[in-house]
């Protein structure tokens, strides 16, 4: 399974240990100030405020730290200044990395990163290097269970999706071009489509082969880290994991 798909799962199945670690609602509140700074701080004329108070309310974040972190965006109460960066790189194998950030201060967080990567048989690259094997997508999930396939797909493609998909076990993923994900988001909203997860997101075009049970632990060593790191907002790589492989991580 390709590495978009499979670190999905992976994080959906560890989603509530972070949400009680505080790592989520850091993120969250990160994405939805700089979304305030940016946009405004009125999510009907805000798509990227929408998707990130929709993100928020998906791991119970209450709505008094919404409000607060709207209003550090839009300057109503004092706030930290985060800068968007990228970074790019290789994790063992060669399989490539694409990671975002918001930081407020880009030297410390360049240097962790690729400390990090160092430490665990990846590497930093230069801007560009891996971005060209990404897809940019909005990519969407919904519950198995709370919503009939036929159903979805009808919503999905009638609102402008690119396709709708059943093969992860506890979840549908419908995915959009970039200028279609909030025009999607919103009819699946309008015909009360309970939406998991939102999000533009990065797909491979083609994935790269995970040779050894070395490199397999690495990579998601790796990909754990960097989830983890309070200024990485997301990260994608074209891993491919061997069923067999994935059996003994998880054994």
């Amino acid at each position: 399974m390709s590495g978009h798909s499979k670190w999905a799962t992976i994080k959906r199945k560890k989603g509530k240990l972070d949400a009680e670690r505080g790592k989520t609602f850091t993120k969250a509140i990160k994405e939805i100030t700089i979304a305030a700074r940016d946009g405004g701080g009125d999510p009907e004329g805000n798509p990227r405020l929408r998707t990130a108070i929709l993100l928020a309310k998906g791991v119970n974040m209450p709505a008094e730290n919404i409000k607060r972190a709207i209003q550090k965006g839009t300057g109503e109460l004092p706030g930290v200044h985060y800068e968007e960066h990228t970074y790019e790189g290789y994790g063992p194998g060669g399989v490539a990395l694409f990671i975002e950030v918001l930081t407020d201060n880009k030297n410390r967080t360049t240097a962790e990163i690729r400390h990090l990567l160092g430490k665990h048989g990846g590497r930093m690259g230069e801007g560009g290097c891996v971005a060209h094997m990404f897809d940019r997508k909005g990519f969407l999930t919904v519950e198995k269970g709370k919503i009939e396939e036929d159903r979805l797909i009808e919503v999905a493609l009638d609102g402008g999706a690119e396709d709708v998909s059943s093969e992860e076990p506890d979840v549908f993923e419908v995915y959009t071009a970039p200028a279609e994900f909030y025009a999607v988001q919103k009819a699946l909203e309008a015909a009360q489509i309970p939406i998991a997860s939102a999000e533009l997101s990065r797909i491979p075009q083609n994935t790269t082969p995970v040779g050894t049970q070395r490199e397999a632990e690495q990579i998601l060593r790796i990909m754990e880290l960097l989830e983890d790191h309070d200024d990485v907002q997301k990260v994608w790589s074209n891993f491919d994991i061997p069923a067999e492989m994935l059996e003994k991580l998880s054994g």
